[in-house]
């Protein structure tokens, strides 16, 4: 018997081999064919495929795969660029771990359904870029396609290159299988640079502005055509004695809404709108969230729903723990709320900051050139008047001194030379009066002095 065992399996040891089962990291079983496993490697989507019941899907289970669909989900497994395969005419849904993020929360429910309910919110806008490749048509692409996808829960503005190519399949009467498609994620990028252009737009507008209110205004109107990021901006100039605070600017929506008071009470101990008091006394970002339980009406924004959360932060000024005023800007109601947009908002923020100071320093520079203008002006007036004045009794005395001086027998040489001394001085006196009053004629434009030119 030891013998005959021992023969059996030095005859047979193939047998030994076939009979070997490979493992999932999990302790699944991965299915094998002829004593191999038909897909390994490929990650976490690579145990999904192998372990996915594909029996109940129109594909059939994997080892009546066609060797065209077994060649190409090895290809999409191994590849670290994001690609989803769409086999056969319901366009059942395969994809690599690079393809998870595009996804979502959609992952791993998205394995294994059909195209139209894996992206039921955009499949009208993909269907016909899939057809054509699998009816016999060209590959499709695009640069940069927009979609509106609902991946978070939420429907979201996301941005994408992508390229759909047919794949051969001999083994159908059709000759294409699938179609496959590489996708790449550019979302962040198209967001990036529409950001970069706001920021542009407010530095090369805001040094228009010369008074604080200007300032606010200029930005407003300048927020309007930037809307996708900013749906609606309010801007709150703080009052000089910080008890209010009162709307000097508004962007995507009226002012003087419930939603955008024009005087605000920032002593309020409970506030009934957005959180303005607490932005100012915090001097830190507020968030506030479902907007539409607070008030009746919301700013609408370029999207079918209206944005439902907005910040509120306090705009700094060159003095310490002293805000010159409040921003409120409402979050897109495609976009999450991520990182990327509170640096966004920050730097708006910032812009705002530096338009106001600048234009307040203006403003002061401007009052400055004012009083200094109006010295001068009161200066002037006192130099005229005062040469008036001066001027007055010097004629008045100059008269009986000449009429003294031509009486030739009627003063001794004394009293002569006396007199002759004071006309002299008072001469000179009317002199230096004159030339004062001449000067405060030219400093008040009403004469102009020539210069006479030696040669």
């Amino acid at each position: 018997m030891e013998m005959d065992r021992k023969t059996t399996a030095d005859l047979h040891p193939a047998d030994e081999k076939t009979n070997q089962q490979e493992y999932r990291s999990d302790g699944m079983q991965l299915p094998v064919l002829a004593g191999k496993t038909l897909l390994t490697g490929g990650g976490e989507m690579g145990e999904r495929i192998q372990a996915f019941d594909w029996s109940k899907t129109p594909l059939g289970a994997i080892e009546s795969w066609s060797p065209a669909l077994l060649t190409t989900v090895r290809i999409m497994l191994a590849n670290r660029f994001p690609i989803l395969l769409w086999w056969g005419p319901q366009y059942i849904c395969l994809y690599n771990d690079a393809y998870i993020p595009v996804l979502g929360k959609k992952h791993p429910w998205a394995l294994g359904q059909p195209g139209s309910e894996c992206w039921k919110e955009i499949w009208h806008i993909l269907q016909p870029l899939v057809d054509t490749p699998f009816t016999g048509g060209p590959a499709t692409w695009d640069d940069d396609i927009f979609l509106e996808i609902n991946r978070y829960g939420f429907i979201e503005e996301t941005h994408f290159t992508i390229a759909y190519s047919p794949v051969p399949d001999a083994t159908l009467p059709s000759g294409i299988g699938g179609v496959l498609a590489t996708v790449h994620e550019i979302t962040e990028k198209v967001i990036g640079e529409r950001r970069i252009v706001a920021l542009r737009d407010l530095g090369a507008r805001v040094g228009e502005a010369r008074t604080a209110e200007d300032a606010c205004f200029i930005v407003a109107e300048t927020l309007t055509g930037h809307d996708k990021d900013i749906p609606f901006a309010l801007l709150y100039l703080i009052d000089s004695d910080e008890k209010k605070a009162r709307l000097a600017g508004a962007a995507g929506t009226p002012m003087d809404e419930e939603i955008s008071p024009l005087v605000v009470d920032l002593d309020a101990h409970q506030e009934s709108g957005l959180p303005l008091a607490a932005a100012w006394q915090t001097e830190s970002m507020q968030l506030m969230e479902h907007l539409d339980q607070y008030f009746p009406s919301i700013p609408p924004g370029p999207w079918s729903d209206p944005p439902n959360t907005a910040v509120v932060l306090s705009i700094p000024s060159n003095k310490a723990h002293q805000p010159s005023g409040l921003l409120v800007v409402g979050i897109s109601a495609r976009l999450k709320f991520d990182q990327l947009y509170k640096d966004f908002v920050e730097l708006v923020r910032t812009q705002v900051a530096t338009a106001i100071a600048n234009a307040r320093v203006y403003e002061e520079e401007r009052r400055r050139a004012e009083a200094l203008a109006e010295i001068d002006r009161a200066k002037t007036a006192f130099f005229a008047n005062i040469s008036h004045e001066f001027r007055t009794p010097l004629t008045l005395m100059m008269g009986p001194l000449e009429d003294a001086l031509s009486d030739a027998d009627g003063l001794s040489p004394i009293n002569r030379e006396r007199l002759e001394l004071t006309h002299r001085n008072a001469l000179r006196q009317l002199k230096l009066v004159n030339t004062l009053l001449d000067f405060s004629r030219i400093e008040a434009g009403r004469i102009q002095a020539i210069m006479n030119q030696l040669t």
